[in-house]
């Protein structure tokens, strides 16, 4: 049991920190574009003045319904079958210091599976989200410097201080990265991969939770991406993104969903941001460090203990981008923490096909739209492109 606990622990970090991360970070929580009904006849407009739509928006207020669907073709591993508690025992800290409410832990469910969430913003300092689950409720609400987070299932509550905004900065971040699964940001995130490897054209209109959309169509033109295209409809009037479609080149289904089902323009009403931890739960506090990227060490925990990759560097440009780093205990060879070279072979052998090239040996693990080499030194090469674009970027920092 303690050999299946470590394991748990070193999947949790190794796989889908790097499947949801990564693809957050490089390609965007982008997802399927589903049309109702006709498509609307709507004024002409070219790519350039839709994307200045987009950015001109200045709605700050809205509501809804939010669904998201992920196929990444993820294997089954061991520690995470599907419907699995991966927020640690009730009442208790996970294997990684994490509460049960903790976002940082609630982030990884969406690596797979169909969620609803509902959705409220009033402003860049106030939002909330609320997993809609048949037997428990999960909500992150943000109102100013403050974020609760609650988990009914264990009763706990996470409380984060922001810090203090002065002037104009932008709001700091909250922890876990859950505000960026919004229709709304994941646009943000997939339009930053938008320059001259990218053809941009608009892709038709569509009807979206009951508004007037464009579609923006975005195709890689780099041959070691594993995306095809990306569609985001953006609302005719206000210019808010409502929906994505991400479609890889292995073909089929999209392999992220992320729209609105039902939209609302008008102000929330201000009760939707209070929150008030219910009697008997138990109550994490954390204030972060004012660097504004949600990185302040959890209580009582050394960053030893973070498990975060050391020396990240990106190889590449554009939708080819590779992340590289290496694996806080080293790789294969070496084992995880706790658990022997051999132990850890066969783990990875499991779910991983080896590869070879000038950089050595390594194992490839792979999904429709992420993939990751780690080699035996413990160098992890990963990114939104082929087995071929993996092996050609070790091979590069090989020589």
């Amino acid at each position: 049991m303690a050999q299946n606990r470590r394991t748990r622990k070193a999947l949790r970090y190794a796989v889908p920190a790097a499947v949801a991360g990564v693809a957050a970070a490089t390609v965007g929580l982008v997802p399927a574009l589903a049309t109702s009904g006709d498509d609307p006849d709507l004024p002409k407009i070219t790519a350039e003045e839709l994307i200045t739509k987009i950015a001109s928006s200045d709605t700050e207020q809205l509501s809804g319904t939010v669904k998201i669907t992920t196929d990444l073709g993820l294997p089954a591993l061991p520690g995470m079958e599907p419907g699995g508690d991966h927020r640690g025992g009730e009442g208790n800290g996970g294997e990684d210091g994490s509460t049960g409410a903790d976002p940082r832990s609630k982030l990884t469910e969406l690596a797979s599976g169909t969620h609803t969430l509902r959705v409220a913003v009033d402003g860049p300092d106030r939002q909330r989200l609320s997993f809609v689950e048949k037997a428990a409720e999960y909500s992150l609400i943000r109102n100013g410097e403050d974020v609760w987070a609650y988990d009914s299932a264990s009763n706990t509550v996470h409380h984060t201080v922001l810090p203090e905004r002065t002037g104009r900065e932008k709001p700091h971040e909250a922890p876990g990265g859950l505000e960026k699964i919004t229709p709304q940001k994941a646009a943000e995130e997939a339009l930053k991969a938008v320059d001259d490897t990218t053809s941009v054209t608009v892709g038709g209109t569509a009807k979206v939770a009951g508004q007037d959309a464009y579609q923006l169509l975005i195709e890689p033109k780099q041959t070691d991406s594993t995306v095809e295209s990306v569609r985001i409809a953006v609302d005719a009037d206000s210019g808010v993104p409502l929906k994505f479609t991400l479609t890889p080149k292995g073909g089929g289904k999209a392999a992220i969903d992320v729209g609105f089902t039902e939209v609302d323009f008008g102000k929330p009403d201000a009760d939707t941001f209070a929150f008030k931890p219910p009697k008997g739960a138990e109550v994490t506090e954390e204030k972060l460090d004012g660097t504004g990227d949600g990185s302040a060490a959890r209580p009582g925990k050394g960053d030893e203990q973070q498990g975060l990759p050391s020396g990240l560097e990106v190889i590449g440009e554009g939708w080819g981008s590779v992340a590289e780093f290496t694996l806080p205990d080293g790789g294969p060879a070496a084992g995880a923490k706790g658990m022997k070279g051999p132990e850890a072979r066969e783990l990875l052998d499991s779910f991983t096909d080896e590869v070879e090239g000038d950089f050595g040996t390594g194992r490839l693990f792979s999904t429709r739209l992420v993939n990751a080499l780690i080699t035996d030194d413990g160098t992890v090469y990963v990114g939104a492109v082929t087995r071929e674009g993996l092996v050609k970027a070790a091979d590069g920092a090989a020589r």
